[in-house]
């Protein structure tokens, strides 16, 4: 329920029982709870004993507003994605922050009222969007500066750190290396460790790492599951082979997996499919490797809070990944997941930090599942391979436009259903392929990418014109929240 932030200082109150990083600052962070419901969450009240500055985001605002007798309630009109803060008080937590400014909402209940607080802004539907209040040494938002969409985030984030907190930012990249090394050559000591290599970011990255750490006690293997992209088994291979000095074994397993989704709709059940057969593999192939006894994978953050809980907590389940909620109990392997509490980011950044080359640093990510959420419904490789080219022809214009860097994910979704064409004078019933391209970070927000009418124009020409089986091409305006990035 609360994140211990920094070093270790004296407890303020040696009254209060100690807490076992003596922090000097706690952030209450957000969840999908309502304090009004019955057995919701709530942290030891103790913590507003000690002395340190509080953070409340969202629910930790709620929260701490029961602990000061506040009132919360639904809100009459949820506030979903970006909304315009009006500042009350540019000084404190908001210094520097401009009157207005647009900020991110993901919220169904608000503060009413809290006695003793100071209002530092609001927003059209909510009056206690930032507060602080003196005599807790408490201050809070509903909204989420810790998203890249709220534009002031990190300033806000670094005032209340910074300014309120007088803490130091000396942390860099190059620690997390350091350590991270240590503790896998301490819990790995001279086993052998296979990594489910898919040629992206985290698993290049989560590979480079390791290597540096354990060396040649790493087999990276690359399973093809038929659910990739156009040439990307061919492109994986070549890149190992020819820059990376890894071990790599590859297994093609497109048929078995194909096999298995055969007449599978719903979403949930083939991650699970997906899931429980690439680690079928792994577990096949590991018995080849002598003294494998760890399976590492580039497990993110964002993938373990949509899952399952991090801590065992109550945030919400949204999908399972294949990498976290489809692992069946009886894995023969221990896992080691060197990126479990890192963002997309700060994998990006790590990769700099140890050399991976930066056309595979700055490479969208590819859900585990590949395409096989994105061809909605029954997958088989008739859809699959209509996919891949339509996802390849957007690839392909983003890269040639100059737009690839600018936006964070990139992908087609072939969906269920046919429409009317005109094709060549003659009726079609043919797919819609649907065009998502998202502006995001830390993929825990996004934003649609407000691409040119002249870039989508050329796309879905290209794309009715050269793909046999498209006669539809729609563009997705959904942010998350309310959606997720994938469909499925």
């Amino acid at each position: 329920m609360y994140n211990i932030m920094m070093k270790k200082t004296a407890m303020a109150n040696p009254s209060v029982p100690p807490f076992s990083n003596a922090p000097s600052a706690l952030i209450l962070s957000g969840g999908p709870a309502s304090t009004i419901a019955e057995g919701s969450p709530r942290p030891d009240w103790g913590i507003f004993d000690l002395g340190v500055p509080i953070l409340g985001i969202c629910y930790g605002l709620q929260v701490a507003a029961c602990r000061f007798g506040g009132r919360v309630v639904n809100a009459s009109a949820r506030e979903y994605g970006r909304t315009e803060l009006d500042v009350a008080d540019p000084h404190d937590l908001l210094e520097g922050v401009p009157c207005r400014t647009r900020v991110w909402m993901s919220h169904g209940d608000m503060v009413e009222g809290l006695s003793g607080a100071e209002i530092l802004g609001r927003t059209a539907n909510c009056p206690f969007a930032a507060v602080k209040v003196p005599a807790g040494r408490f201050w809070g938002v509903q909204f989420h500066p810790e998203v890249t969409h709220t534009e002031e985030g990190g300033k806000i984030l670094g005032n209340f750190l910074y300014r309120i907190c007088m803490l130091k930012g000396d942390w860099k990249m190059s620690s997390f290396i350091e350590t991270k090394i240590a503790e896998m050559r301490a819990e790995v000591g001279e086993s052998g460790v296979i990594l489910g290599l898919s040629g992206g970011v985290d698993s290049t990255v989560a590979a480079s790492l390791i290597h540096r750490a354990i060396g040649g006690q790493l087999t990276c293997i690359f399973v093809d599951n038929g659910l990739l992209r156009l040439n990307e088994a061919e492109s994986v291979r070549s890149l190992f082979q020819q820059h990376f000095r890894m071990k790599l074994v590859s297994v093609d397993a497109s048929e078995r997996f194909l096999r298995e989704l055969r007449g599978v709709s719903d979403p949930e059940a083939k991650r699970k499919i997906i899931g429980r057969v690439f680690i079928e593999v792994f577990e096949e192939a590991a018995k080849a490797i002598p003294g494998a006894e760890f399976l590492a994978q580039g497990t993110l953050y964002p993938d373990v809070i949509e899952s399952v809980s991090a801590h065992g907590g109550p945030t919400a389940k949204i999908k399972s990944h294949h990498n976290v909620g489809g692992l069946p109990a009886v894995l023969k392997l221990k896992l080691l997941e060197p990126f479990r509490f890192l963002f997309k980011d700060e994998v990006r950044a790590l990769g700099r930090e140890l050399g991976v080359p930066e056309r595979i640093v700055r490479r969208h990510p590819f859900p585990g599942p590949g395409l096989g959420v994105r061809v909605l419904g029954p997958v088989d490789e008739a859809r699959l391979s209509v996919l891949r080219k339509a996802d390849a022809i957007l690839i392909e214009e983003l890269q040639a436009s100059g737009l690839y860097d600018k936006v964070g994910q990139a992908f087609v979704v072939l969906l269920p259903v046919a429409a009317v064409g005109v094709m060549g004078d003659e009726r079609s019933y043919e797919n819609v392929a649907a065009v998502r391209v998202v502006e995001t970070a830390d993929f825990m927000t996004a934003d649609w990418a407000r691409l040119p009418h002249e870039f989508l124009d050329r796309i879905a020409g290209r794309i009715t014109n050269e793909v046999r089986g498209i006669n539809r091409v729609v563009y997705d305006i959904s942010s998350k929240p309310p959606a997720t990035i994938e469909w499925e």
